[in-house]
């Protein structure tokens, strides 16, 4: 993309950037809590690009300022000066048009919100619950280090270990932006702790990442959820065990898409205090929801894209998780490395920060940046 032409698209980026400025304190949008977040996220957007615009602008004006000192200047001191500011800012200008480029691609808007995540043993029995329990330690670990906070709002353990289902929220910066590219299905090959043969085995589990609903996403009469307690399960002896501090919500929901009304079963066994499960049952009550209406969005987006690199697709086998060859392959961009230890212990960015990157491209191309 030529200079002018890169230009030409900032244009009106700074007025917008001062008119969201200013509605961001106005009382009247403050009120109105769904206009405000969404002016607040696109205020942030804005604030990025503003200040990559002004910082290209500047080396522009110190390209042009450098040229014309070396156009008229005789003194070669001066010269030197100016040629070491041609250099310096030219160097600079192709990474700051991409930084644009991409800032310029609308983001996501569901990228900045906290995630459910639910992992599943797929096909495998016993070993698929294994490994789904070995995707959920992955999964903590890489949070950890990110400084994330999991909690975990519902499990089904295997009868020999690892889970049948386990569903858990995540919370942090930008947590479903980055999480996303892990949705899919993801397969082990590996000789279970259950085999007396020796042989390799190919399991799966799915994982789904969905972005968090907040309260004003979706409309929920919440005088139509019925409610049941239940004592939890689990080891005996514990208060959780002694007193009804699980809760269970049905809710009848006509499911727009489809025009199909459907009972909605949601548990929550998570704390030992009532309250705080029926918040995080609600939470997830509104997460289902939300995920369902917005899937047709989701579907969208999947027949725009040539590679898919992260559409919401559970059904697509991702990555394969090789034990004997001690390899990683993530399907989506031919990624292949051989730190399988270090990858199932939580050290998955790079392969997340390949995705990041192939997915940029991918809308750099669709927008003909």
């Amino acid at each position: 993309m030529s200079e002018n032409s890169l230009l030409s698209r900032l244009d009106g980026i700074e007025a917008r950037f001062e008119e969201v400025s200013t509605l961001i304190t106005d009382p009247n949008v403050i009120a109105d809590m769904k206009r405000y977040v969404k002016l607040n996220k696109e205020y942030k957007d804005l604030e990025r690009l503003t200040e990559a615009t002004r910082r290209y602008r500047t080396a522009l004006a110190n390209v042009a300022e450098a040229r014309e000192v070396l156009d008229s200047e005789d003194d070669e001191e001066m010269r030197m000066m100016a040629k070491q500011q041609l250099d310096e800012a030219n160097s600079a200008l192709p990474q700051m048009e991409e930084e644009i480029k991409l800032l310029l691609i609308p983001a996501d808007p569901e990228d900045g919100k906290n995630a459910i995540v639910e992992i599943r043993g797929g096909t495998g029995g016993d070993e698929a619950a294994i490994f789904a329990g070995d995707l959920f330690k992955m999964y903590t670990k890489y949070c950890e280090s990110k400084g994330w906070n999991v909690a975990v709002t519902s499990f089904n353990e295997g009868t020999a270990g690892g889970y049948k289902e386990i569903v858990f929220a995540v919370t942090g910066d930008n947590v479903y932006g980055t999480l996303k590219y892990e949705s899919g299905v993801h397969r082990v090959q590996r000789v279970p702790a259950t085999e007396t043969q020796g042989r390799v085995h190919t399991s799966a589990a799915t994982v789904a990442v969905l972005p968090e609903a907040e309260e004003f996403d979706v409309e929920i009469n919440e005088g139509e959820i019925k409610w049941d307690t239940f004592r939890s399960g689990g080891a005996g002896g514990q208060n959780v065990n002694k007193v009804e501090s699980g809760v269970r919500l049905r809710y009848m929901w006509r499911n727009p898409n489809t025009g199909v009304t459907e009972e909605i079963l949601i548990e929550c066994t998570e704390t030992r205090d009532q309250p705080k499960n029926k918040e995080r049952a609600l939470s997830r009550l509104r997460t289902f929801i939300y995920d369902k209406e917005h899937q047709k969005y989701l579907d969208d987006i999947a027949s725009r894209r040539k590679t898919m690199v992260s559409t919401g697709d559970r059904s697509a086998k991702i990555r394969t998780y090789n034990y004997p060859q001690g390899r990683i392959t993530d399907h989506r961009i031919n990624y292949t490395i051989y730190n399988l230890q270090a990858f199932v212990d939580g050290d998955i960015q790079d392969c997340i920060d390949h995705l990041i990157i192939a997915e940029n491209a991918e809308k750099l191309k669709e927008s003909e940046l």
